[in-house]
């Protein structure tokens, strides 16, 4: 195989800011001219995202990619699990679902899975001048190390160095470099920088924990990055929901996401809390659900355990008090399946319930099937004075059926037309994920909403993926200003 240059970012715990460092590394080279490309040999989440050829793969690798300016492409991220119930998951391979397996199943399936890593990094090793890896969680769980296919396994791979970030936020940084070092035993010798995440306050405070580390493990510290309040990109991880309120305040439009216990692909709404007037809250209170002014119920990974948990925990109760009031109301994808009459489910594939009670407010019914719909789609769409094209992809394993044809969509991989959505008075929903990304789209909605609660429509307003390319900019510049940029290219190079 070809010795392509590569780095790869481990981190000391999930959340740790992996994924994001190596979206601004891969703006920085880009900006270069260095061809790079980005690189997870496996990602678990349930936020993902449809390439041009209908692959499915994780929504950090998408990000990465456009920082590197490439379209994404499954070879970055050759497998995704996405957890299915609390011992089970969901496994793509190259794209592609392969099937359902419990945790001790995908354990003895590792080795098949790790020839497709091999596979798809060679492939990038000639494509590319630079591959940047991200790795997941910690590569000093002790507990699956001699199982593991995501983290010193490839930098093993890779024979790349490694830079491991710690979140200071969380406390112990140095604790967990240190335990780190200590716990992956000859791999430690690939650990040649740390990279500190987070930092509030007097950087000279700092400065002797920074020496000390160095004594005690000969890994410097290559960079110490700020807290940033706001980076404006991608959150792939769900643990960041708690913090994704936005513009809380009395005139602003509350629009309130159902969180529900699999959501997935909450990046949909991304677009929405950006909006200087939009406050944007996930929220699992009745009395918030009851009260807003755009009432989203999300995507999910089950829909069949998350409906059945909003009708014990009395949330489906609140939806159908909301819809009474007139708040607007929309389903994307799994939330539209959960707002149909009833879900039917014969072969098993999402739980052992055949058939669920749905919420009942849309005229549908949804059966699930073995087949995956993955592809991006399109549809000319006219709601809320809104007259064009709306734009985003698919991500479901149901076919509905009953009052649907809101939209005609262009299944883009395919050329295929198919119905889909479904209206009935405030209520209405979609398969179609990213619909909030249309900027026009999401304008004309939330003019309507201004309407309804009395205050004066605006004039456009954000212009998404510009800002989202800004953002990048901007955290590649402050990545570029607080790491030392020149020992990084040493290690690389």
């Amino acid at each position: 195989m070809k010795k392509t240059p590569a780095l790869m970012v481990q981190g000391t715990g999930s959340g740790a800011g992996k994924s994001l460092l190596v979206a601004g590394l891969a703006r920085i080279f880009a900006n270069r001219g260095i061809k790079v490309a980005p690189f997870k040999s496996q990602n678990m989440a349930l936020n993902s995202f449809i390439t041009a050829e209908g692959a499915e793969i994780g929504r950090a690798q998408a990000l990465q990619a456009q920082a590197a300016g490439l379209a994404p492409h499954s070879d970055m991220n050759p497998v995704l699990l996405k957890a299915t119930g609390e011992k089970s998951c969901q496994v793509i391979l190259n794209g592609t679902v392969h099937s359902n397996m419990t945790a001790r199943q995908y354990y003895a399936f590792k080795e098949q899975a790790w020839g497709h890593v091999e596979y798809a990094y060679e492939r990038l090793c000639q494509a590319y001048d630079l591959v940047l890896i991200e790795g997941a969680g910690s590569p000093a769980e002790i507990n699956l190390m001699k199982e593991e296919i995501v983290n010193m396994k490839v930098a093993r791979l890779a024979q790349c160095p490694v830079v491991l970030v710690g979140d200071i936020e969380r406390g112990g940084v140095f604790a967990s470099f240190y335990g780190t070092v200590a716990l992956v035993g000859d791999d430690a010798k690939r650990i040649k920088g740390f990279v500190i995440n987070k930092f509030r306050g007097d950087i000279d405070i700092l400065d002797p924990g920074v020496e000390m580390i160095m004594e005690k493990t000969g890994v410097p510290t290559l960079g110490v990055l700020p807290y940033v309040h706001e980076i404006g990109l991608e959150e792939e991880d769900g643990l960041s929901l708690d913090d994704m309120k936005s513009n809380a305040g009395a005139n602003k439009l509350r629009v309130v996401v159902v969180r529900l216990g699999f959501i997935s692909n909450w990046t949909d709404f991304d677009a929405l809390r950006f909006e200087p007037d939009v406050e944007l809250i996930f929220s699992a209170n009745s009395s918030e659900i009851e009260n807003a002014d755009l009432l989203i119920v999300p995507g999910s990974k089950n829909t069949t355990m998350d409906l059945l948990a909003l009708r014990s925990n009395g949330l489906e109760d609140s939806i159908k008090a909301a819809a009474k009031k007139g708040i607007p109301i929309i389903g994307v994808c799994g939330g539209y399946q959960m707002l149909g009459r009833n879900l039917y489910d014969p072969l098993g594939v999402e739980s052992n319930n055949k058939k669920v009670k749905g919420i009942g407010l849309l005229d549908i019914e949804t059966e699930f099937v073995g087949t995956k719909v993955t592809t991006q789609s399109e549809a000319r769409a006219s709601l809320y004075g809104y007259e064009g094209t709306i734009r985003g992809y698919e991500i479901h394993m149901g076919i509905t059926r009953g009052e649907s044809g809101l939209f005609k969509l262009n299944r883009l991989a395919s050329g295929t037309e198919v119905d889909d959505g479904s209206i009935k008075e405030n209520v209405w929903g979609t398969y179609l994920h990213g619909i909030f990304d249309t900027d026009g789209f999401r304008h004309a909605l939330l003019n309507y909403l201004r309407e309804r609660r009395g205050f004066l429509r605006r004039a456009g307003g954000v212009n998404y993926q510009e800002l989202k390319e800004r953002n990048l900019d901007r955290w590649a510049k402050m990545l570029s200003e607080h790491l030392d940029m020149k020992a990084l290219e040493a290690l690389i190079w």
